[in-house]
């Protein structure tokens, strides 16, 4: 088991909070990821490929961990429409243990395991195409720096599932993913629905002792989570700006109390700078799109003020709630700097240099992620830039002022400019065709070249941007 240090935390919780349940008994398993990275940070690397499929396939329980998955009750939001019906439907917390390097609990949740009382009439399962987009986008979001869940494990499960959105029948599959925590708004709207003050007091004390115990002295706790959970949020926001993505289903149930992206169904990166593009063919409105996320996460966290109330005051979450935007106006220039590898000025300044960025990005449609990968560094890239496909853009008179106004930025000392990464011509992207593409084969004639390929890409994407 190598140095795997279990833990039961979320049990503590009681009943009330989860049901007991089985996962399914799967025709077939077949490893499809294993991300050994992430394994040895939790201390599972030593596990035999056999071993590993007892408990990511079979779902054998991990010695010291829980006994039995446990599949979460929580509501939410569904694109602003309330679902008391909601709950862990076709996955479940398998496990807990703790991340060897920086000592934090990591919840082993799942994707795909079968029906529980919360499946609504589906069939619990994950088809395998879909645990190959959650592989993609994790690994992508966290190559950017983005705060995302980890795809530990896929597992082909051998079943044939039969789905409206694309061809079939079709592959299936079990996912396990590492989170720093599987509460949601959603846990917290559940309690508030069902008037159950005490349960809420319950979860926020659970909450505050496992995920923010620097709170546990504040005068009004209830009202220190909030600033705490809106801080991570908002950040979360700014990153996903910085990054291009649009998550596409950014209900209270998909948003945790860590800040933590997770859960990517019709995810995807943006070509070039549009605040309408949406990546959910069911998502008419536009109301997940690239530029209102920001939008929606503030929606997301009113509702959880709204949830603490009776464990506090309007007056006294108000202000915590009310943190969002400016956190959030000052985060975005962060993120987009960290991303250029440039070092910060002052607020006011990198707030302004941003909004013509994204001017000149809006005007020109320049390729979102190309733009990023040729002026890292800023003026040091110029000559890089200038054999870039979008060279003749950066040429152009409607460029000058962000040129200029990255000259006037020193790079920050992790610019790593000698990787070879980025002696390419262009960056890893992952815009919708680069995924179709890396799926057509496995799905015509089972070759997962290509995607052990892009994950070797990404892989020294990462290393050159720094995420460890």
């Amino acid at each position: 088991m190598s140095d795997f240090k279990p833990a039961r935390h979320h049990e503590t919780l009681g009943d009330a909070f989860y049901d007991r349940v089985a996962p399914a008994d799967f025709p077939q398993t077949l490893l499809r990821h294993r991300d050994q990275r992430w394994a040895r940070r939790i201390g599972l690397n030593g596990l035999s490929d056999d071993q590993w499929l007892e408990h990511f396939g079979r779902f054998a329980p991990l010695p010291g961990s829980l006994p039995a998955p446990l599949a979460l009750r929580y509501h939410g939001h569904q694109f602003r429409s309330y679902n008391p019906d909601l709950g862990d439907g076709r996955g479940f917390l398998f496990a807990q243990g703790f991340d060897r390097e920086d000592g934090r609990l990591l919840d082993l949740g799942t994707k795909g395991t079968g029906t529980t009382p919360w499946s609504r009439g589906g069939d619990g399962r994950l088809t395998l195409k879909g645990g190959v987009r959650e592989i993609l986008a994790s690994e992508m979001l966290e190559a950017m720096g983005v705060y995302t869940s980890k795809s530990l494990s896929l597992v082909e499960t051998g079943e044939a599932l039969q789905r409206g959105d694309e061809p079939s029948p079709t592959r299936a599959a079990a996912l396990v993913r590492l989170s720093h925590s599987h509460i949601r708004i959603g846990s917290f709207q559940r309690l508030a629905y069902l008037e159950d003050t005490a349960g809420l007091q319950q979860l926020l004390d659970y909450a505050i002792a496992t995920y923010y115990p620097e709170l546990a002295d504040a005068a009004d706790r209830p009202a220190a989570f909030l600033g705490a959970v809106v801080a991570n949020v908002a950040r979360l926001g700014a990153q996903y700006t910085a990054a291009g993505f649009v998550h596409g289903v950014l209900n209270t149930d998909n948003i945790n109390i860590t800040g933590e992206s997770f859960d990517y169904g019709p995810w995807r990166f943006i070509p070039t700078y549009d605040p309408d593009f949406t990546a959910a063919y069911f998502d008419e409105t536009g109301l997940y799109s690239f530029g209102r996320q920001p939008d929606a996460l503030a929606w997301n966290l009113t509702r959880l003020a709204e949830c603490l109330v009776p464990l506090s005051s309007i007056e006294a979450l108000e202000p915590a709630l009310n943190t969002v935007w400016p956190i959030f106006r000052a985060e975005l220039p962060r993120q987009m700097l960290r991303r250029l590898g440039l070092v910060p000025r002052d607020t006011e300044v990198d707030g302004a240099f941003v909004t013509d960025l994204f001017e000149f990005l809006s005007a020109s449609q320049a390729p979102y992620e190309q733009f990023l990968f040729d002026w890292r560094g800023g003026s040091l890239s110029a000559e890089r830039a200038a054999r870039s496909p979008s060279a003749a853009l950066y040429a152009s008179d409607a460029f000058r002022p962000v040129a200029d106004a990255l000259e006037a930025y020193q790079p920050s000392a992790d610019v790593n400019l000698g990787h070879p990464y980025f002696a390419r011509r262009q960056p890893r992207s992952m815009v919708i065709d680069e995924v179709e593409a890396i799926w057509a084969p496995i799905a015509e004639r089972d070759d997962w070249t290509a995607l052990a390929e892009t994950l070797a890409e990404i892989a020294e994407m990462r290393q050159a941007y720094g995420i460890k």
